[in-house]
């Protein structure tokens, strides 16, 4: 995988099997020296989150909320216990940066989130960590025992009085578990489902107590702000966009991987530096921000650049910056149907439009793609994702019902075509050709 780190090195650094990612390496690079600043000049935490909010860092799980305005949510002189959550349960399809994160550059995250932690008045910290990389979470434990030792969390930091204990949470896999309350209820115990909002986290969370959570990547650029300053880090990016971003690209490329870019950067260059679109083929369409986010043909996906404004305006979510191509080989019926089949599994069962909706979408481009479409059924796919979206208690509803929206408006002659001649437009042996959509995607 290709990891680029030349705009922000304190965010991706290391190359598997090296031991950049330990703590004496992230020290060597500048590492834990924005902590040891603020803990050192005593920085009032107004001043931290005014910087960050400068920034215009932005969410970098999907929702691309302000950072500093969430962590201006928490109640300050809350007299009770206060919690940071890292959201490391990266279960999204075509999404693989914050794993790397994790694996090469482990410590950005703990520093990133001790300087939150101080910022919000939290004692306690947990990093939430998807189900399915195991090794992954036994290295952050490495890292976190490498920190405790220094004296860079726990009790008393550097001797300044400031606690902050930090722990890994391991999640089970559940793709329902990276929306943030559901993932609290798992800290807790409980079956992960989303709860009611409001109360939000800000107000009630972990255990009924404040708490702010954040994405992975989102903490590991909060040392690179401290170090460098808020406008270093917004000038990296572009107005309302600030810093660099990590994408995952994958699918119908030469080189997949993670890529660190500015956002603003033309989505023509990524895909550039992924080796372009493997085998010489024309580019068909694009998922930019993870399986979630709508699809844009490649005529819209070309013209924009990558950030959340550019991608919004083009009728898409930037989302987790999960990228995936898809070239003239792909039947864009078949690669919904497998998506479709995805939020069907994942669905938690709590709300009946989620429930019932994802089931009835799945089993609709079903039967298309295997020539059982009937003339009316494009028809009862837009029916069935209005009755589903803003109908649930989180975004899952809307989340699979938005790929079933982009797919039949921007390819609706291709899903007529498999109901009218109960065949695929994209004969078999081009697919063949292709290798398929699945078995090229990351």
């Amino acid at each position: 995988m290709a990891i680029l780190g030349a705009i922000n090195p304190m965010l991706t650094v290391g190359l598997d099997g090296d031991n950049a990612w330990r703590l004496d390496d992230y020290v060597k690079r500048g590492g834990y020296s924005a902590l040891k600043k603020i803990i050192a000049e005593k920085t009032p935490t107004d001043q931290i989150i005014k910087e960050v909010k400068k920034s215009v860092l932005r969410g970098r799980g999907g929702a691309g909320f302000p950072t500093g305005l969430k962590w201006s949510f928490m109640p300050k002189y809350f007299p009770g216990d206060k919690y940071v959550i890292c959201n490391s349960d990266e279960g999204e399809p075509g999404t693989f940066k914050d794993r790397d994160i994790l694996r090469y550059n482990p410590h950005s995250v703990i520093e990133g989130m001790a300087i939150a932690a101080y910022a919000i008045g939290a004692a306690r910290g947990y990093n939430y960590i998807h189900g399915e990389i195991w090794e992954i979470y036994k290295r952050f434990e490495e890292a976190l025992d490498e920190a405790r030792a220094a004296g860079l969390i726990g009790k008393n930091i550097l001797g300044s009085g400031f606690d902050f204990e930090l722990f890994a949470h391991h999640g089970y896999g559940a793709y329902i578990c990276g929306e943030e309350s559901a993932l609290l209820d798992s800290i807790e115990g409980k079956k992960g489902q989303p709860r009611f909002k409001p109360p939000f986290p800000a107000n009630y969370g972990l255990y009924g107590k404040p708490t702010t959570v954040n994405n992975t990547e989102t903490f590991s650029a909060v040392p690179f702000i401290l170090n460098h300053g808020a406008d270093a880090y917004l000038e990296a990016g572009k107005p309302n966009n600030g810093g660099t971003k990590l994408f995952s690209v994958s699918g119908h490329v030469n080189r997949p991987g993670n890529y660190e870019i500015p956002l603003g950067t033309p989505f023509a260059t990524l895909l550039e530096m992924a080796g372009g679109v493997r085998g010489g083929r024309k580019l068909k369409a694009c998922i930019p921000g993870g399986s979630s986010a709508p699809v844009l043909p490649a005529q819209t996906i070309m013209d924009c650049t990558m950030d959340f404004d550019s991608i919004s305006k083009a009728g898409s979510m930037l989302g987790s910056g999960a990228v995936i191509v898809m070239d003239e080989t792909t039947c864009m019926v078949r690669a919904l149907e497998r998506l479709s089949y995805f939020y069907y599994e994942e669905s938690c069962g709590q709300c009946t439009p989620c429930r019932e909706g994802t089931s009835w979408l799945y089993k609709v481009v079903h039967r298309i793609e295997h020539g059982q479409g009937r003339a009316d059924d494009l028809d009862l796919l837009r029916s069935v994702t209005t009755n589903i979206m803003g109908r649930t208690i989180c975004a899952l509803g809307d989340a699979a019902s938005m790929p079933v929206q982009s797919f039949v408006k921007h390819f609706q002659d291709e899903f007529a075509y498999h109901i009218e001649h109960k065949k695929c437009l994209v004969p078999p042996e081009i697919q063949r050709a292709g290798s398929g959509f699945f078995k090229a995607t990351v």
